[in-house]
């Protein structure tokens, strides 16, 4: 099993964080380091409260034990100064994920990886711009096609107004 070391951490992202722009936000340190596949579980799209507003206007992605299924995701490798970054990118400090452990299946072997799930969830479709920036990460670390068809026909909740999405493409172009 392989876990980052020289003061990094590995860190298995499935949803916004994919896109690398999105990512570096708040977590300049962050590099590429691998794909990956989270045996037994599945992505699901909600919110830590019934109807909470958030930035992305819409349900957000967490991932949830699921027998036989699978996730897949980027592994990046973040400097320990960013996992405060990290942490409240995801509102840990205010209950809204909570980090977990896991072993993400790679090339390389197994990897521990940090990673986050919603604490008290509850199904909410996501917003198209939130959808765009999973399918855009997706696509920019190259998952597999199938899982990309997947995530592509996620439902949306139709939201058409401003988002991150809008920050993120001035970085984009």
């Amino acid at each position: 099993m392989s876990s980052a070391v020289n003061g990094r951490f590995f860190y298995f992202a499935f949803g916004s964080n994919l896109l690398k722009e999105r990512l570096q936000l708040a977590n300049p340190s962050a590099i590429f380091c691998c794909i990956g596949r989270l045996k037994d579980y599945k992505l699901n799209f909600g919110l830590w409260e019934e109807h909470v507003e958030n930035t992305w206007h819409g349900g957000v992605a967490t991932i949830e034990s699921c027998p036989g299924a699978e996730v897949w995701g980027v592994i990046w490798t973040l400097s320990n100064d960013n996992l405060t970054s990290l942490d409240n990118q995801e509102g840990v400090s205010l209950g809204i994920y909570s980090p977990l452990e896991v072993s993400v299946e790679t090339e390389k072997g197994l990897m521990l990886c940090r990673t986050y799930q919603i604490n008290n969830f509850h199904a909410c479709l996501p917003s198209p711009q939130y959808k765009q920036v999973v399918c855009l990460g997706a696509e920019q670390n190259g998952l597999p096609v199938e899982y990309r068809k997947n995530l592509k026909v996620i439902l949306t909740n139709n939201y058409s107004g401003p988002s991150i999405l809008d920050q993120l493409k001035l970085d984009l172009k």
